[in-house]
């Protein structure tokens, strides 16, 4: 003892010496603390292991000879040596190692992949020239063609003659570009000119002549659209996505000039689209070829792209410097007002009283048209907050391992103080530890982020082509995962080190533990209970949200999905004019009809639960004008029973409802609740369109009420009619009415088939080469499809929960641990008083227990709180059922349970001799 004492006083004198530099004290600390750990695993008490260590730190001198004063290392490398002396450090002890990187790297990675997705929709610019001076005429998205004005007068879907008079009178703009509103839903079907392969559906956009000028964008090849290929009496032009350029066609460079057949029409391709373009919005399937607006008369054979009244086009202009924008705003509502003012359709006498109420408002348009997210906004900030919450109890479940590891290290700590160490130069080293930790974990998190990125992509987009979001992380992805490790490491490092900082030099030889302790436990406790909180109210979050995707896969929709297939079609596509109509419906049930297996060919314009419909305003002769709007829709005779829906009175649409016959139609159970007293019979009563053409359609049945957009749609007003009869006050050409086109092929069979999509498309091929098939899913699947979202957030939610439940969980259990190898001394007393192994278990766990119990106080009123702000994403939710919050409390209850009692069980079969022996 006298040689250690020596030893003790002459390294005490060294370190309280002012020449004594900063490297040579991390040398010895070094040394001691390495020494010491070798020790203990040697088997030593903690006393000796540090004894030993100190005995063998050799001649002080001999190690100091080698550095400079200390006040000439620069700080840099002061730094390096901090982080050298971190990364030995944690290389020493891998098990804490792996398990702190593990833990941040979900934490980091589960944000780092929301970040992607909120990147993407929210923050990302188009790939274009200079966006921020970018603008779009309209904030809606009011897909895809309609006439007149919405019911709050926001202006922002425009005709054709809108769009040039806007054009030629707005000098505050360089460039105005139009671009079709609804192309997502009316695919075209291309191949090239003189190839036998079958021709695809794909995404084809009609767009103005000026459209990539307006963007500041340049070919990748040949060359883009001009003004002069947007005329009348142009030849037919496209331009090639990039992406398929590559992809289908290996960026063969003699597809420029080529012949495509467009929709059965010969289109030159005069160029390919700058890489990364993915048009003026984004998709999960974007735009494959870009056509010009007054070719798309001849190519997809509709009628209303010269028509002043039909709305169909979003605008997007680029302004010019210094314009206000405000007077830009108003300025083009006025001239709007006066333009539509000489139409037809606002030429009555409430003319003036409904262009009164209409304005547009002008919104950046850098990021193109805001239509996927405007869908997913709420989405992704709900998973923001949750993925948030997860990192908070990643970060307390760090900063309780460094709080036990901190007192473990407390006589290393103290030595460092005896040699001299500052307290600031002592917390720089830990928070180094702590932020190199945080590094590691950003690295593994990146990985964690690129493989939760797609999975999200996965779930929220199933069926996506050329999806412009990537799972690779982008370098704004990068710097967000490094900010985010630089705070996490921060953030669960500053408590660690300033607690495990606070020892004095005498601790390191007397071995005291309290001191350290002390402030270390209620921090401990604290953060379990946080954890607590935290994890319930995901718990909840995710009972919720799967309640709530119960209630809506449970809805009674009155269709029946079994052994049923929808073919989606698009005649005008193959070139059918509308007389032709007859002939092609005819043939298609007939060669549905031949093959083994089918039992009912249902023809329509909308299938259900197919996020798409047209709508009427509807008026019942002889009654006031409600101002109600109804979905309409086309049909063939044997589609109800192709779809489920079941007639209540009545009969359906027959065989005899041709052209020429009275137009019938047949609707359902909402539309009499709604247009007729209790107890009226609605059954050969006339409707229409408005109170001039009331007696259009005679209603000779009602059918139950069925869901066609989306399973929340309630109360919806229906009505069906004949696939080809056309009302008597509808007397434009037949040629102009592309309502005649059907979109699907709904096929009962009596049994599942599998070859069902191929015998399809053989079958359309055979009727028609051009008669392609634009899509094809079982019944099921199209009706699970609408329930995406619900099941998207559901999901998530409940694997967040459960990385929550099981990162508090794994606090919980080392917070415990460390408190029963903090009091072995004291346990052993009580077993050696006669204290029985129950006793002890009980105690452990009533003080683990408790803290879980505080943490539900807290988290209970959260989560009831929480649901308020997340009640637009549930489905007839608006409190937290008692069902969802007991299951949420047993749950986490149980898993503290468990993970209390293996420390509890540890703590039981502690012997009281070994315990005293010890300490």
């Amino acid at each position: 003892m006298r040689a250690l004492n020596r030893l003790w006083a002459r390294v005490w004198n060294l370190a309280t010496a002012r020449s004594l530099n900063e490297r040579l004290r991390e040398e010895m600390e070094l040394h001691i603390a390495g020494q010491t750990e070798e020790n203990l695993r040697a088997g030593m008490s903690p006393a000796e292991a540090r004894r030993q260590a100190i005995l063998k730190l050799g001649p002080v001198e001999s190690i100091r000879e080698h550095y400079h004063d200390e006040e000439s290392l620069p700080l840099i490398e002061t730094v390096l040596q901090d982080i050298r002396y971190a990364a030995r450090l944690l290389r020493r002890a891998p098990a804490f190692t792996i398990v702190v990187v593990v833990t941040l790297a979900l934490g980091i990675g589960a944000n780092a992949s929301i970040f992607t997705l909120v990147n993407a929709l929210m923050l990302r610019q188009l790939p274009v020239a200079s966006p921020q001076s970018l603008i779009r005429l309209g904030n809606g998205n009011n897909c895809c063609v309609g006439i007149g004005i919405g019911r709050n007068g926001e202006y922002a879907l425009f005709s054709t003659d809108s769009y040039q008079f806007l054009k030629q009178n707005l000098p505050e703009l360089q460039d105005l570009a139009a671009m079709q509103a609804g192309f997502g839903y009316r695919p075209v079907v291309v191949r090239p000119d003189g190839s036998n392969d079958a021709p695809r559906s794909v995404m084809g956009e009609f767009v103005s002549g000026n459209y990539f000028r307006t963007f500041g964008l340049h070919a990748a090849a040949g060359r883009l659209l001009l003004d002069s290929d947007d005329q009348v009496s142009s030849s037919l032009t496209a331009v090639m996505s990039y992406s398929t350029w590559t992809s289908e066609y290996h960026s063969d460079p003699s597809i420029i000039g080529s012949t495509f057949r467009v929709n059965t029409q010969p289109v030159t391709i005069v160029g390919i689209a700058p890489r990364g373009f993915y048009g003026d919005r984004l998709l999960s399937t974007p735009p494959e070829f870009y056509l010009p607006i007054q070719t798309m008369p001849t190519i997809a054979n509709v009628p209303y792209v010269r028509n002043s009244d039909m709305q169909w086009l979003y605008l997007v202009g680029r302004i010019r410097p210094d314009v206000s924008l405000p007077a830009l705003q108003q300025k083009v509502s006025s001239l709007l007002r006066r333009q539509l003012a000489a139409t037809r359709h606002y030429s009555g006498a409430d003319g003036p009283t409904r262009l009164a109420r209409l304005h547009v408002t002008l919104t950046p348009g850098g990021a193109g048209i805001q239509a996927m997210q405007a869908q997913y906004n709420e989405q992704v900030a709900l998973l923001m907050w949750i993925s948030a919450i997860v990192l908070l109890i990643a970060c307390a479940n760090v900063a309780n391992l460094l709080l036990v590891r901190g007192t473990a290290r407390r006589a290393e700590i103290s030595m460092r103080t005896a040699l001299g160490a500052r307290r600031a130069r002592i917390i720089r080293q830990l928070l180094t530890e702590s932020i190199l930790l945080a590094g590691l974990g950003g690295i593994a998190g990146l990985v964690v982020a690129w493989a939760g990125t797609r999975m999200l992509l996965a779930m929220a987009f199933p069926d996506a082509q050329n999806m412009p979001i990537h799972a690779s992380p982008s370098p704004i992805v990068l710097g967000f995962a490094c900010a985010l490790s630089l705070l996490t490491g921060i953030v669960f490092g500053v408590a660690p080190a300033l607690i495990s900082s606070r020892v004095q030099p005498a601790d390191a030889l007397r071995g005291d533990r309290a001191h350290v302790a002390r402030g270390s436990t209620l921090f401990l406790r604290a953060f379990v209970v946080i954890q607590a909180a935290l994890s319930l109210v995901l718990l909840v979050g995710a009972g919720l949200f799967a309640e709530s995707l119960n209630k809506l896969t449970h809805i009674k929709l009155h269709l029946d999905p079994t052994n049923r297939y929808i073919v989606h079609i698009n005649p005008q596509t193959a070139g059918y004019k509308q007389v032709q109509l007859a002939d092609l419906y005819h043939t298609i049930e007939e060669r549905f009809h031949a093959l083994p297996g089918v039992e009912k060919v249902g023809i329509s314009s909308y299938t259900p639960m197919e996020d798409d419909n047209d709508s009427w305003s509807v008026v019942v002769q002889g009654k006031p004008d409600p101002h109600l709007e109804s979905a309409a829709v086309r049909v063939s005779p044997e589609y109800f029973d192709s779809v489920g829906t079941h007639l209540l009175r009545g009969r359906g649409i027959e065989a005899q409802d041709v052209p020429g016959s009275t137009p019938v139609a047949v609707v359902n159970e909402s539309f009499v609740k709604q247009l007729f007293h209790p107890g009226e019979n609605p059954l050969g009563r006339h409707f229409g369109g408005g109170t001039k053409t009331a007696g259009d359609f005679e209603i000779v049945g009602v059918v139950e009420d069925t869901a066609y957009t989306d399973a929340r749609w309630r109360d919806h007003l229906m009505f069906f009619t004949p696939l080809l009869q056309r009302v008597p006050s509808d007397k434009s050409p037949i040629d102009r009415d592309d309502s005649l086109y059907a979109g699907a092929i709904v096929l009962k069979t009596t049994r599942p088939i599998a070859q069902m999509e191929d015998l399809a498309r053989h079958t359309l091929a055979a009727i028609n080469p051009n008669l392609s098939v634009v899509k094809f899913q079982t019944f099921s699947r199209q009706i699970a499809d609408q329930f995406n979202d619900g099941r998207m957030l559901a999901r998530l939610t409940m694997l967040f929960a459960l990385l929550a439940l099981a990162l508090a969980t794994l606090g919980l259990y080392g917070v415990t641990a460390y408190s029963v190898a903090r009091r072995t001394a004291e346990i052993g007393i009580r077993m050696a008083l006669g204290a029985d192994r129950t006793g002890v278990t009980a105690m452990v766990m009533r003080g683990a227990m408790l803290q879980v119990l505080l943490g539900l106080a807290v988290g209970v009123p959260t989560a009831i709180l929480c649901v308020h702000y997340v009640a637009s994403q549930l489905y007839e939710i608006k409190t937290v059922g008692a069902g969802v919050l007991a299951g949420a409390v047993l749950t986490l209850a149980a898993a503290a349970a468990m993970a209390a009692l293996i420390p509890a069980r540890r703590a039981a079969s502690i012997e009281p001799a070994q315990a005293l022996r010890t300490e």
